[in-house]
């Protein structure tokens, strides 16, 4: 079995820490994120992460997805949690081809944590 499939099995039966991710640690987290993104509505070297939860993948129109991306998100795909998830423990195993440089968050805490400060008001 592949170990994104191992992940992807994990992510179901853990879905609830997700939920009760902790948003203050989350911002902690975002530090290594915002060299290339931002919450805010601008995009930088990355497209802005402000309303990633339930948006369509590559849909910021005023930013230059790299094309693996784009047809990675050619069938609809929408950004849920669990998806950020998948993608934030190994971008390049999940989106072959993306300019992400990023290797990734290995600790499922870090992960969650980054998601509850995502999903949370803009300004947390």
């Amino acid at each position: 079995m592949k170990p994104l499939s191992t992940f992807a099995i994990f992510l179901c039966l853990a879905a609830p820490a997700f939920a009760e991710g902790d948003a203050v640690a989350g911002k902690t987290v975002f530090k290594k994120c915002a060299p290339c993104h931002s919450v805010e509505q601008v995009n930088r070297v990355g497209p802005t992460l402000s309303g990633i939860i339930g948006r369509p993948v590559a849909a910021i129109e005023d930013y230059g997805y790299s094309p693996a991306m784009r047809a990675f998100g050619e069938d609809g795909k929408v950004w849920s949690e669990a998806q950020i998830a998948e993608y934030l423990m190994s971008p390049k195993a999940m989106v072959p081809g993306t300019r992400m440089t990023f290797a990734g968050l290995k600790k499922i805490e870090d992960i969650a944590n980054l998601i509850a400060y995502l999903k949370a008001p803009a300004g947390y």
